[in-house]
């Protein structure tokens, strides 16, 4: 005697999870352009590396005698698999079963795929299409009772939903419509993507509608929004770049905190010596330059990826890498701002800088900043109090850190150009340019008396502004020590690597002090 039978049972059931939603349902996924979510995890991960967990959980029918006639599946699939030869947990939603709805879930399966990244020390990419919330308002009726948001047995998937960004990389991949629930766990994330024919809303247009606010999806809650917002990182045209995008991102990582990030083979030398760098830098300071030529001709070719380029953007965020090693780069944006740190890029900082210290990543910070952003706008969004938070991110860091001035360093958010109190490495360009404040507005300020009682007071003004900005040749701050070292521009990706070959054997992997904020 065998067990056919019952093995003929299993696959028959397994045959039905692949069926998903039905036909009918899978057709219509691909007739608005979207994958299915068992295509989206083939494509996400190595080839036939995916080992699901619970195929066969869902709905069954039977019939008088007990026989199965039909199962509809859960709509949550997850499991193992593998991204570049390294384990990883992946759990979507189905949107061809309800809609992604919790109606049609079973809780404990998206559950366990975060006990499983958090107890195994594995990345989780979180693909999500649907509200996976409590449920819809027929719940009510179904269930015979509301449901209580955090009631009683009801909290520990929230409670792993976040905890994990202090444990693991986590990814969110928002691939159709996403509200609820659902934008949540794509906000809490560390690296998040959607297709721009995508939205992302707490609530959806129906509810919105109920506010007087009648609007479209991508009116609510589109691609361009949730970018600029900064609700989600990054927006592309595919779900197949979206994967791409994934798979990068979690190159640059260590599986979790008790890891390092992988240090790859490099081909660019380390010595490399960029000329183009010379002429970078405008001599006249009111004239803007871009930023992110010089970051790629510092660090290894092609290795710079950008995240959350919409969102804060007088801060460039992104990962690097120099000589093989992975790095968190900061980098002002002249072009927004003058490189001035607004709320929303004091609130980019906190986040990036946050991102360093979990994942053991050392910071590279290419400085152009003339202080906080000023005017009435900005005292209307708390700037000041966000840039008090970004310097206590900065200052509660613990990994290495170097800085390059490249131009402009003033007041208190120049200040936070490095952590204090314990060393780091900083250089200077000569085109650097820094002091308590801008020479612009200060001198009417401080000079008035003696501008006023001059026979000509634009010349006198203009005498003064000449005698000051000799003196603020970070030449003299060099003499009295006040900086370490003007350097040649082209010598800053020599620098940098070397500042990544001595911080390499200080990183030191384990659970940071500092909690990770979504």
């Amino acid at each position: 005697m065998n067990w056919k039978p019952e093995l003929d049972d299993l696959a028959r059931r397994e045959a039905f999870a692949r069926e998903m939603g039905g036909a009918d349902k899978v057709k219509r996924q691909h007739d608005q352009g979207r994958l299915t979510v068992r295509e989206r995890i083939d494509r996400l991960i190595d080839a036939k590396s995916f080992h699901e967990v619970g195929a066969v959980s869902g709905i069954g029918e039977y019939d008088a005698s007990g026989e199965l006639k039909h199962l509809t599946p859960a709509n949550c699939v997850f499991g193992r698999g593998k991204i570049d030869g390294r384990p990883v947990v992946v759990v979507g939603d189905d949107f061809t079963v309800r809609g992604g709805s919790a109606d049609a879930s079973i809780s404990a399966k998206p559950l366990m795929a975060e006990e499983m990244a958090h107890d195994f020390r594995l990345p989780i990419i979180r693909v999500i299409e649907g509200s996976g919330g409590g449920g819809s308002v027929k719940t009510i009726e179904t269930r015979g009772a509301a449901n209580l948001p955090g009631g009683v047995g009801g909290t520990r998937w929230y409670w792993y939903t976040t905890s994990n960004l202090a444990q693991v990389p986590v990814v969110g991949l928002g691939l159709g419509s996403v509200a609820g629930l659902g934008a949540a766990r794509l906000a809490a994330s560390h690296y998040s993507v959607m297709t721009k024919n995508s939205a992302m809303f707490v609530a959806g247009p129906p509810v919105v509608a109920r506010l007087g606010q009648s609007l479209e999806k991508k009116e609510l809650g589109g691609a361009d929004i949730q970018t600029r917002a900064g609700g989600v990182d990054h927006a592309v045209e595919t779900e197949e770049e979206a994967f791409a995008c994934a798979r990068r991102f979690l190159s640059y990582l260590p599986s979790s905190v008790y890891d390092l990030s992988p240090t790859i083979a490099c081909n660019d030398d380390p010595e490399r010596a960029e000329e183009s760098l010379l002429k970078a830098v405008p001599r006249n300071r009111r004239q803007v330059y871009k930023m992110r030529p010089i970051i790629d001709a510092v660090v290894d070719k092609g290795s710079f990826f950008e995240m959350a380029a919409n969102f804060g953007r007088p801060i460039i965020t992104g990962f690097a890498r120099l000589e093989g090693r992975a790095v968190l780069l900061l980098a002002s944006d002249p072009f927004h701002y003058g490189g001035s740190w607004t709320a929303e890029a004091c609130q980019k900082v906190v986040r990036f800088v946050d991102l360093a210290e979990t994942f053991h990543l050392p910071v590279v910070y290419l400085m152009d900043c003339p202080g906080f952003m000023i005017g009435l706008d900005a005292e209307k969004a708390a700037t000041i109090r966000h840039g008090v938070r970004a310097m206590a991110a900065v200052n509660q860091t613990t990994v290495p850190w170097c800085t390059i001035i490249i131009r402009n360093a003033f007041g208190v958010a120049g200040v936070v150009h490095q952590p204090a109190n314990r060393f780091s490495m900083r250089y200077a360009w000569p085109s650097a340019y820094w002091g308590s404040l801008p020479l612009e507005g200060g001198i009417e300020a401080a000079y008035r008396a003696e501008i006023d009682a001059a026979d000509d007071p634009k010349l006198k003004q203009q005498e003064i502004e000449e005698r000051l900005n000799k003196l603020r040749s970070p030449f003299r701050s060099a003499e009295k020590f006040w900086v370490e070292e003007v350097i040649n521009p082209t010598k800053t990706r020599s620098l940098l690597c070397e500042f990544a070959r001595l911080a390499e054997p200080l990183r030191t992997a384990g659970p940071s002090r500092l909690a990770m904020r979504p």
